[in-house]
């Protein structure tokens, strides 16, 4: 035994002695032999064992550059000469102030103020409570949210209970918040075509706000992919029939871009796609590169005007946690948009979409593939089943060969750094095309 495997060997029977992992079990996580990652630089990670892996799906879609960035180094090293943190609750700093002036100079029309959170899901929570309370300060209570089967919106209540996942969310339906559920417009019956399927669920979402608008606070949906429910991906009319009658009933729109967002599609938003702007925005992930954890919610002006007043007419908005707006992250997110809008990473992410289309294409005759669905860089592709974890022995396979992706069931899940050379793209998905190949035939 090498000394590097002996490290490998302590470190996960330490990790399996104190660790819990999220989305993991447990009871299987020593078996399915798992990496100790020990450094990553470019489109690549070690472990410990010296053994490199391609990071196919962005550090869980997260980096946009690669790791490591020399730039993006030198803009936390230099914000951390100045100032590590301090609380944003009524305070303010310039690495905050910049950072919301260049989302906003890229958001879709008519988003003017960034509200700053720490994650994904509590981006999604703080939209919840911004559409409830403007809701309530404006005019009647408005109790509930409708939204989309199959989405996910991040793992706290609020964004379960806007969630459609029955898997991640059943245990906790009776102490979510009130919904309504629409089918999804990315699962197809035989023979239906994504613009039919769009149009069958926006016959089902009108039936509902004609039954129970007055009560819907918000609609909340993930634009044109819902990435965790498989890359499920849908038409844009379904975003664009979607704003027409939220409009109609006075419902508030949340695109949830969490995943989405940042040049994931081919587009800075995916909501471009549809020519569609929300009322509110949340994005995350890719924001910081992946560097450090922050995420926001961009709103309309008249959503932040529901919110003034005198301290004693209590219409603020009593919601923020400790970090937000940390400057380390912040100054992150600044030099990782500098860095997109000098280097054309939008651009660069839609060549790399198409040409993981194109070399994906040969699959669709493969019996094994049952579909593959693709927007931008974000790509699933549906296995036929040949065990109880067909999905996860297609990564493993993959994972010998050097390449790191994950799967979302049976559903393999591509989507690469916006930065990723040609060549690198080749490797990916060639990798994953010989180890579904080998696993399903």
């Amino acid at each position: 035994m090498t000394s590097h495997t002996r490290r490998t060997a302590e470190l996960v029977a330490r990790d399996a002695a104190s660790v819990w992992h999220p989305f993991t079990q447990q009871s299987q996580w020593r078996a399915d032999d798992p990496i100790v990652v020990d450094r990553a630089e470019g489109m690549y990670f070690w472990d410990t064992d010296g053994t490199r892996y391609l990071d196919g799906v962005s550090s869980l879609w997260v980096n946009v550059h690669g790791h490591r960035r020399p730039e993006i180094d030198a803009a936390i090293v230099n914000q951390l000469s100045r100032l590590d943190h301090t609380t944003f609750l009524g305070l303010t700093h310039e690495p905050g102030i910049v950072l919301a002036e260049k989302l906003l100079a890229d958001a879709p029309a008519g988003l003017s103020r960034v509200f700053y959170a720490g994650d994904g899901a509590s981006a999604v929570e703080a939209a919840l409570k911004i559409a409830y309370q403007a809701h309530a300060q404006n005019g009647p209570v408005r109790p509930l949210y409708a939204h989309v089967a199959e989405g996910y919106h991040g793992d706290t209540l609020g964004a379960v209970s806007v969630g459609g996942i029955d898997l991640f969310h059943r245990t906790y339906h009776s102490i979510m918040l009130k919904t309504r559920t629409v089918g999804s417009p990315g699962v197809l019956q035989p023979g239906q075509t994504r613009a039919e399927r769009a149009a069958e669920v926006l016959v089902e979402l009108a039936a509902l706000f004609d039954a129970e608008g007055d009560a819907v606070a918000a609609l909340v949906i993930e634009p044109m992919v819902q990435a965790a429910g498989g890359m499920l991906t849908h038409d844009a009319e379904f975003v664009r029939g979607a704003r027409a009658l939220c409009d109609a009933h006075g419902i508030y729109l949340i695109a949830d871009e969490v995943a989405t967002g940042v040049g994931r599609t081919g587009r800075m938003w995916a909501c471009e796609h549809a020519g569609v702007a929300p009322d509110l925005l949340t994005c995350g992930k890719g924001v910081t590169a992946g560097y450090l954890p922050l995420s926001a919610v961009l709103a309309t002006e008249a959503l932040y005007d529901a919110f003034l007043g005198t301290p004693a007419s209590a219409r603020t908005f009593f919601h923020g946690h400790s970090y937000t707006a940390n400057p380390l992250a912040a100054a992150a997110a600044i030099a990782n948009l500098d860095l997109m809008a000098a280097e054309g990473t939008v651009a660069r992410a839609a060549a790399i979409g198409d040409r993981i289309g194109a070399l994906l294409a040969p699959l669709a005759d493969d019996d094994g593939v049952l579909e593959v669905r693709r927007i931008g860089t974000m790509t699933g592709i549906e296995v036929a089943s040949v065990g109880d974890r067909t999905g996860f022995e297609v990564c493993q396979e993959a994972r010998r060969h050097g390449v790191w992706v994950r799967p979302l069931g049976d559903v393999v899940v591509l989507m690469p750094p916006l930065a990723m050379a040609d060549d690198e793209v080749d490797v990916l998905v060639g990798t994953v095309t010989q180890a579904i190949r080998t696993v399903v035939g």
